[in-house]
């Protein structure tokens, strides 16, 4: 059941949903970058998300940004909240390209963070459930997004995950994916993070692994950009 909550200032919406409890592996693995209060604080920083994309934020954010440019939007869903401005600007080209964004994330502090950054009377609102069950509509959204969520979650989780932004996705809709990808043999990173993911990601070795499209079920399109050598991959998905 969703309910209101209190609002924390500016105009978006804030609610959540009383049995979406905090998951399992984001208590274990990653309190340190999300969940405790000061990771909040120290890990929203431009150059601190810059420095742990390899000085590639602002290319991916933009990437991802030019996937919603053409009028109307529609409604919009980003699934999890994601350190940076990359939220505030799509809710900006919301208002200004007639469309809706609603944003969904388990975690009560990111939903609150982000609600602080989004910029005044902009077509937008925060709603708290996890990414494996969406209490919302089948084929509701004209575009939903995953901006590096996917390397974070178990297998299991993942597949559920891609299952949900697929469900909610109208015909004709897209689905934009931004992730982690297996670098070229050539690119020196390809050897550099492995043991770093590995300790401090432990999920995000299985998008080297396999193919993110793989995971996917055959749809009419699928478009993949590749970012740095291959660390990073941008997949637009039309249903």
């Amino acid at each position: 059941m969703l309910q209101d909550v209190e609002q924390l200032g500016g105009p978006a919406r804030f609610t959540y949903c009383e049995d979406a409890n905090i998951p399992d592996y984001l208590n274990r693995h990653y309190w340190w970058a999300y969940v405790h209060p000061k990771a909040v604080h120290f890990f929203d920083r431009g150059w601190v998300i810059n420095l742990i994309l390899l000085g590639n934020y602002h290319r991916l954010r933009d990437a991802a940004l030019a996937e919603f440019s053409e009028r109307p939007l529609g409604r919009m869903l980003q699934i999890s909240c994601a350190y940076g401005d990359l939220s505030a600007r799509l809710a900006r080209r919301a208002a200004k390209l007639g469309g809706t964004l609603e944003v969904v994330d388990v975690l009560p502090i990111q939903l609150k963070n982000l609600k602080w950054k989004l910029p005044s009377r902009t077509p937008a609102r925060l709603l708290r459930m996890d990414s494996t069950d969406l209490r919302l509509p089948d084929q509701s959204y004209e575009q939903v997004l995953l901006f590096f969520l996917l390397h974070e979650q178990p297998a299991d989780i993942r597949s559920k995950t891609l299952r949900e932004a697929l469900r909610v996705l109208k015909p004709g809709g897209k689905l934009v994916i931004v992730e982690f990808a297996k670098p070229k043999w050539w690119n020196p990173m390809r050897y550099l993070l492995r043991p770093l993911l590995g300790t401090l990601e432990p999920f995000a070795l299985d998008l080297w692994d396999r193919d993110l499209v793989e995971m996917l079920p055959p749809f009419t399109g699928v478009r993949r950009s590749l970012y740095y050598g291959g660390l990073y991959q941008k997949l637009v998905v039309t249903r």
